[in-house]
């Protein structure tokens, strides 16, 4: 297990930063999500610590060695980090024992590596099959058991599971965390599907324009944004202007919206406008609408099986969605209902809007 540390990181291609000044720390053992859109400098920073790229400024370390620096650049083959990349790039012409075993020394090939990584990921029994006769998951599988093999510093996952099928990739990356865990590896996966990043990290770096804006459990990062992009780009968002009600910082507030009124935990200092979160599973219909409810008018409804997003017009036009439990039926397009929000909302001063 190693711990991974970037200070001030940057690097430009002319004169454009694709890294403007990163500070990200991957504790030993963990697996951070690097999360953000297309752009944002996550394959660059990916490259840097695999040592593909020159940093411009600033230090990486692993476990306090520097491996990047201002005058020190390890070659990639020294730094002890492999790259899971989104093809598993496997080698056709070799069996699945012989591409785990790669890399590995002999004495590391007797000790059995090769069938305890295969285990890990759930392939305890298929050294012997050639990559085209196994599935798209299972060639990942297979990637993930190559790198894991030698027992690397760290793990670098790159978007590993984009080309699979939904629930394909939801079960791998559910096996392919577990067998981190029981190896003990340090990983850092680099992705810009939400819940992918959500459901599988321990911890969370949302990545805008060169820069982390913010580094969190997956909790704190859904719940407690940094700002109104953080909130809008990770998961499901409503978010909307508000007026400040009575309370002072560091107490709950109550702000009005056209929602209606939200309860926030820590109202911003200062003055000027004022932005509100809530997700769509906070807001509540009524029907009929229940006392004190905004009324609001159902204009749309998708079905998702489990449950549906109903998508709201409130009385000032702003539309609005609610994530409801598995409906009986679709709700009627033009009907009348009460919404309510449940729970705390987050808010703050606008700064950065929600593009």
């Amino acid at each position: 297990m190693s711990r991974l540390e970037l200070r001030g990181v940057t690097r430009h291609y002319g004169p454009v930063a694709a890294l403007g000044g990163v500070d990200l720390t991957v504790p030993s053992g963990s697996l951070t999500a690097v999360l953000g859109p297309s752009g944002c400098g996550k394959t660059t920073l990916l490259r840097c610590v695999a040592g593909f790229e020159r940093i411009g400024a600033g230090e990486i370390t692993v476990d306090g060695r520097m491996i990047a620096g201002p005058a020190a650049h390890t070659p990639p083959q020294r730094r002890q980090i492999v790259i899971v990349p989104q093809e598993g790039a496997l080698f056709p012409h070799l069996s699945v024992r012989d591409n785990v075993a790669y890399g590995l020394s002999r004495a590391e090939r007797r000790r059995g590596r090769i069938d305890e990584a295969l285990s890990l990921v759930g392939l305890a029994g298929y050294g012997e099959r050639m990559p085209h006769q196994m599935s798209g998951g299972q060639q990942q599988r297979v990637a993930v058991a190559r790198a894991l093999a030698p027992r690397p510093s760290l793990i670098l996952l790159d978007e590993p599971f984009s080309a699979l099928d939904s629930g394909l990739r939801a079960e791998l990356r559910h096996d392919v965390r577990a067998a981190l865990r029981a190896d003990g590896a340090t990983g850092i996966l680099v992705t810009h599907d939400q819940g992918e990043a959500l459901s599988t990290a321990d911890r969370i770096a949302v990545m805008r324009e060169g820069v982390i804006v913010q580094d969190d459990s997956p909790t704190g990062v859904y719940h407690r944004p940094a700002d109104a992009w953080v909130a809008a780009f990770v998961g499901d968002a409503i978010v909307l202007p508000a007026q400040a009600g009575t309370g002072h910082r560091g107490d709950p507030a109550t702000v009005r919206t056209a929602l209606g009124p939200v309860t926030v935990a820590d109202l911003p200092a200062g003055h000027g406008p004022l932005t509100v979160l809530v997700r769509p599973e906070q807001v509540k219909i009524t029907t009929p609408p229940a006392p004190q409810a905004v009324i609001a008018t159902v204009i749309g409804d998708d079905f998702h099986g489990h449950d549906a997003l109903v998508t709201l017009e409130l009385p000032d036009g702003t539309h609005v969605t609610a994530r409801i439990p598995a409906p009986t039926g679709p709700m009627t397009t033009g009907t009348r209902v009460g919404v309510q929000v449940e729970g705390g909302g987050r808010a703050w001063r606008d700064q950065h809007g929600t593009g």
